[in-house]
């Protein structure tokens, strides 16, 4: 208990920092919506080839993304505002994460 009390007063700690940083940068060095989009689709593809996500893994995270892309496509029918950007860019991230979670997981397809 006493772990996860520190564990969550760190990210208390790590996200009220976020807003700062991000406000101070701008979206100068935001990356481009369609660059992240190419850039996951081609991770997960590049998983399925060369054996480090399996078949299932690759479903699931092409559902998610195709639910991510969605919702981009929703937010653009009015112009993205600054909270739908970072609304995306969080969701970019977390599905990033995952990509790179699934992909290090060591449960190649080769060997199965």
């Amino acid at each position: 208990m006493k772990k996860l009390t520190l564990m969550l007063a760190g990210l208390g700690i790590a996200t009220a920092t976020v807003p700062t940083v991000a406000s101070a940068q701008g979206y100068g060095n935001w990356q481009p919506i369609n660059g992240r989009v190419a850039n996951i689709d081609r991770r997960i593809e590049m998983g399925l080839r060369n054996g480090s996500l399996t078949r299932p893994e690759a479903a699931r995270l092409r559902s998610e993304f195709r639910q991510v892309v969605r919702l981009e496509q929703r937010y653009r029918q009015g112009g993205l505002s600054q909270w739908e950007r970072r609304d995306l860019d969080r969701r970019f991230d977390v599905l990033s994460q995952r990509v790179r979670y699934e992909r290090n997981d060591r449960q190649d397809r080769r060997y199965r």
